[in-house]
């Protein structure tokens, strides 16, 4: 009872006036400006317009309309366009409308947001723009929206206009739910947070040495025994297929594009204890709970394995509507050259034989790739690295960056961190934000670079709280260079943009930390 009384108190305090959130919006926009004319009010009667027939826009509108409420009585209305239209009350009220009539400069994912007393505009070329325009009138909005028991009434949004696009395609975040199991509801929240910040790629860590975690028909043992424990020992755990579905689906509907990836040829020992016969010597071992890698390996001579890679290619396949299949492909040290790229050849006709675009980390540049594949750079700082790196994209590949001593979230804050690892060193905020994406690979063209994505290894990592106390603050400024333009990337003008987030966050219930850093927000104290 404390607790939820204190967090009442808390979020009632800091709503503070939607004016004083507009230069905070986090990721930056590509242009924003602010006039002194009256805010927008929003009221119960708000009607929310949608093109006629429009399913997206109702959807993404109804989103908005739960957010702008504190229930039933008194949520706006999602209303058709030419039905309003129609209506006596047209003339009376102020709309919130959602409007195709966007430039084809900002593209799918781009959008022009007008605010103005009398109403708000939400323009954009397809759905996804739409959504990315609600998102940024979310952040203009006091933070105490986020938590209904403390709504402010009325809610107020400064007039201006934000035209917006997005700099990089790829804006995505990793989550090892292999070595601690995270389920469902874990996954739907890391989302929810991901879309707020505009993040539009969820890559999946399904197996590893310690987990196997989703079911393949046909394969019953590698969740039966491969997904019974994780690192340390735990229950472990694994998504059914309805389980992945409705994961895929809840993240589709926010523009999020989940991303499976299934570890080979190493990192595979969860499956390798799961049947023998993916094993050389037909034995298996047996299941693993410590961290160490690259000990495990299938056995690429027999048969056996490319009948189990297929099964699970074309299973994930068949979830995974998004474009993208994962091979993994790293930190394989018990097979020669010469084996691992003959099962990277067969692995990767596979993968492209059920339509999908092949993504692994950079060890995957060490052989021919398919046209289209994407290499996922961890080690850039390695010059044998970044020339085979250099060579892929010469062949057609694009990158996906993803710089351990940089974006990797499980690396410890400083020295004092109790949770994460070291061995890519420190990585506190400012170190996350201060590095520029086009200069991190020498040669390597712009146009060549897909985005950003920051992976989070659960080594150490086991609850949610855990999850965002390291994700947080260090994703939203993956997101700000994923989405903002590159002369917005400043860290004295992202530390105070940073800070004002405290808020919101705190509405939204997140374990984030204050990093000494940043001057963050001031909220009351329980103590």
């Amino acid at each position: 009872m404390l607790r939820s009384t204190w967090i009442l108190v808390l979020v009632a305090c800091i709503g503070g006036s939607a004016a004083a959130q507009e230069a905070f919006l986090l990721p930056a926009p590509l242009a924003a400006t602010w006039t002194d004319a009256a805010p927008f009010t929003v009221m119960p009667e708000t009607p929310l317009l949608v093109p006629d027939g429009d399913l997206n826009a109702a959807r993404i509108a109804s989103m908005l309309a739960h957010l702008l409420s504190f229930g039933e009585a008194t949520r706006p209305r999602v209303v058709e366009a030419r039905a309003y239209a129609r209506s006596e009350r047209h003339s009376s009220l102020s709309p919130i409308v959602y409007d195709r009539q966007a430039p084809d400069s900002l593209g799918a994912e781009g959008y022009v947001l007008d605010v103005s007393p009398e109403r708000i505009t939400l323009s954009a070329n397809e759905p996804a723009g739409w959504f990315y325009a609600t998102q940024t009138l979310r952040q203009l909005l006091p933070p105490a929206v986020e938590y209904n028991a403390a709504f402010p009434v009325p809610l107020t949004v400064p007039s201006g206009r934000v035209v917006d696009r997005p700099r990089f395609s790829w804006r995505g975040m990793m989550l090892d739910v292999a070595r601690h199991f995270f389920g469902p509801a874990d996954v739907r929240r890391v989302i929810d947070l991901m879309a707020l910040h505009k993040l539009n790629r969820l890559h999946l860590h399904l197996s590893d040495d310690q987990g196997w975690r989703i079911e393949i028909p046909g394969w019953p043992r590698l969740t039966e025994i491969g997904g019974r424990t994780e690192v340390g020992g735990g229950p472990g755990g694994f998504f059914s297929l309805d389980d992945y579905a409705a994961l895929v689906q809840y993240a589709a509907e926010r523009y999020v594009t989940i991303v499976p990836e299934i570890d080979l040829p190493g990192h595979t020992n969860a499956a390798l204890a799961s049947y023998a016969e993916l094993n050389c010597d037909g034995v298996a071992p047996p299941l693993y709970t410590g961290t160490s890698v690259g000990f495990s390996t299938v056995c690429v001579e027999r048969e056996a394995t490319y009948r189990f890679v297929t099964d699970v290619v074309r299973t994930l396949a068949e979830a995974s509507p998004g474009t993208y299949f994962h091979l993994g492909g790293d930190e394989v040290r018990e097979l020669s050259p010469e084996q691992y790229a003959a099962f990277m050849a067969r692995a990767q006709a596979i993968v492209a034989e059920y339509g999908k675009r092949v993504i692994g980390w950079d060890e995957i540049a060490e052989v021919e790739l398919v046209p289209r594949s994407i290499v996922q750079v961890w080690r850039p700082a390695e010059a044998e690295t970044q020339a085979r790196i250099r060579q892929a994209v010469e062949a057609g590949a694009t990158v996906v960056l993803s710089p351990a001593d940089r974006v990797y979230l499980d690396i410890k804050y400083d020295a004092s961190t109790v949770l994460g690892l070291s061995w890519a060193g420190l990585n506190s905020v400012r170190d996350a934000y201060e590095w520029d994406p086009t200069t991190l690979l020498p040669g390597v063209p712009a146009t060549a670079i897909e985005g950003i994505e920051a992976p989070l290894w659960s080594e150490t990592i086991s609850t949610r709280a855990d999850l965002e106390f390291m994700a947080f603050p260090r994703l939203a400024g993956v997101a700000d260079h994923g989405w903002a333009p590159a002369a917005a990337h400043d860290w004295d003008a992202y530390r105070l943009r940073l800070g004002a987030q405290a808020p919101r966050w705190t509405a939204l219930g997140v374990n984030f930390y204050r990093s000494p850093d940043v001057p963050w927000a001031s909220t009351p104290r329980r103590d």
